[in-house]
């Protein structure tokens, strides 16, 4: 059956694929709103790349679990790019939430936050155990970038791991690529960074780094350079999350210390061992947190992130900034030219402030 897509809206990009909104119209006429993410040519001309891309992405078309975004079809346009055609997920990416709770002041809602994870355990641990489903044959897909980008929540209150397809074929690419690999670094796991072989736990490790960074509100491995962050990595060493947040007992401090284990073998040997830690503990403590929470989350990002793109509320700020400007002008330009211990002015009494530059201070952005 041949399928048409249609791009509707361009919703994102980075350096190793671009995302738009589209359309998905078979012959007889059925049509679907669906997520087309198209590598960039520059990355789809390394053929170690595209052999790993595709191998990758047709194991993702077996994978069909609730907190994983399913792939529908993996394709070649006319230009010559490779895309994928995806469930579209009406919401945002765990960054923004974070950077949105960030950026407004929010302390970290613990239930919520654990919820996200233990959401994330179970698409993780179904895609580690699934199975080909002709041959029965154990597919052992690792994801091997589990970051916040990849974690999508829609304002349904779902939560989705998204580019098992990406994932492995991201291995092949040179760390000098300018832009491609620039920042994955900080959610690798210690093995990885070794040149070690991998498995599921390598996930649970990445997870743990997700949990400790939404705890603390700060980044877990971040050097000056890829190779600083590589070696921080290595090493391991994970500051107290209860010396950052008080907030947080040590009862849940020990749960994320074994996920983030720098031996391997220390570490929970599955994602749902990790998700089922979890949840014992917000039943121990007597937290809930459900798909309600995350949708009013998301809807909160989106309702901000509509406020910025409105010509409307542009148009409100610009006058505002405006009106503010004139009145501490006019208030500067009064105090500049009244007398005081004589003749001074404004710019030669000590212990007087110049109001001029206040509007800008005060009406920055968020």
């Amino acid at each position: 059956m041949q399928i048409k897509y249609t791009v509707l809206e361009r919703l994102g990009g980075g350096g190793q694929a671009e995302v738009y909104r589209g359309l998905s119209e078979s012959l007889e006429g059925f049509k679907r709103v669906v997520a087309l993410k198209r590598v960039l040519p520059n990355i789809a001309s390394n053929p170690r790349f595209v052999a790993m891309f595709l191998d990758e992405a047709r194991l993702s078309l077996f994978l069909q679990h609730a907190n994983i975004v399913q792939v529908f079809d993996v394709s070649k346009a006319a230009d010559g790019s490779y895309f994928l055609a995806m469930e579209y997920v009406d919401g945002c990416d765990l960054k923004a939430l974070i950077d949105y709770e960030i950026r407004n002041g929010r302390s970290a809602n613990i239930a919520l936050v654990l919820h996200i994870v233990i959401e994330c355990c179970k698409g993780l641990h179904y895609a580690h155990t699934a199975e080909h489903p002709e041959t029965r044959v154990p597919l052992r897909i690792v994801h091997r970038d589990i970051s916040p980008p990849n974690v999508m929540l829609s304002k349904n209150g779902e939560v989705k791991v998204v580019d098992f397809g990406l994932a492995k074929a991201n291995s092949q690419l040179e760390v000098t690529d300018e832009g491609v690999v620039k920042g994955k670094f900080s959610y690798l796991a210690p093995e990885t960074a070794l040149g070690l072989p991998i498995d599921a736990r390598a996930d649970v490790f990445a997870l743990g780094i997700l949990l400790w960074e939404m705890l603390t509100e700060r980044r877990l491995f971040v050097g000056e350079t890829p190779h600083d962050t590589i070696e921080l990595i290595r090493r391991a060493r994970i500051p107290s999350i209860v010396a950052i947040n008080p907030n947080i007992d040590n009862e849940l401090e020990g749960i994320v210390r074994k996920a983030l284990a720098r031996n391997r073998e220390d570490r929970y040997e599955t994602a749902a061992d990790f998700g089922e830690a979890l949840t014992t503990y917000l039943f121990a403590k007597g937290l809930k947190a459900t798909s309600r929470d995350v949708a009013l989350a998301v809807r909160a990002v989106q309702a901000a992130r509509a406020r910025r793109a409105s010509p409307g509320a542009a148009l409100a700020d610009a006058l505002v900034k405006d009106e503010v400007h004139k009145l501490t002008q006019d208030v500067a330009d009064e105090i500049a030219t009244t007398p005081r211990r004589g003749s001074q002015t404004l710019s030669g009494i000590d212990g007087l402030v110049d109001t001029k530059d206040w509007a800008a201070d005060l009406l920055g952005d968020d």
